[in-house]
């Protein structure tokens, strides 16, 4: 039977679990050097922030934070710096006056585009340098993770979200 940690998890065979994390290394790498094209635009936090409200569209504050796993009071303070430079706007749910809704503007929009772009091209460089089979094999081998890890980890979660 597999040994488990405190949370109740299955232990991963060192090579896998060597594997696994060097993965998620290379692809935080790559999420955090998209930003470097927003030219200190904006820091990571906003970033996720944007990235957010570019997957929800307008939504509440509070749901914004839940889905960012951060107090409400921080994303109010994301939201301020965002509003400020012209990258997100406030409003009202028409049903319920008292709720604040957060969306992206054109800017901000514009931002999450430039680095989304990035990162699908240079996956895309880092792609080609396999094989035609080995291409397949990853994208496979990905869906298949992506698949178990169900909406657990995905961006509408209601749990932090590693952007």
């Amino acid at each position: 039977m597999p040994s488990t940690r405190d949370h109740g998890a299955p232990e991963l065979d060192p090579e896998t679990a060597s594997v696994l994390q060097t993965a998620t290394r290379m692809l935080a790498g790559v999420a955090l050097r998209s930003l470097d094209v927003l030219d200190d635009e904006v820091t990571l936090p906003q970033f996720r922030l944007l990235a957010v409200l570019a997957e929800l569209g307008p939504v509440p504050s509070g749901q914004a934070a839940r889905t960012l796993g951060l107090d409400p009071s921080t994303v109010t303070r994301l939201a301020d710096r965002l509003v400020a430079a012209g990258h997100a706007a406030r409003g009202t749910n028409p049903r319920h006056r008292g709720v604040v809704t957060l969306e992206l503007t054109a800017s901000g929009q514009d931002l999450v585009t430039a680095a989304s772009t990035w990162r699908r091209q240079e996956l895309a460089r880092i792609m080609a340098r396999l094989t035609t089979r080995d291409q397949a094999a990853v994208t496979a081998a990905l869906g298949l993770l992506i698949e178990a890890a169900g909406d657990e980890y995905g961006i509408t979660a209601y749990s932090p979200v590693p952007l």
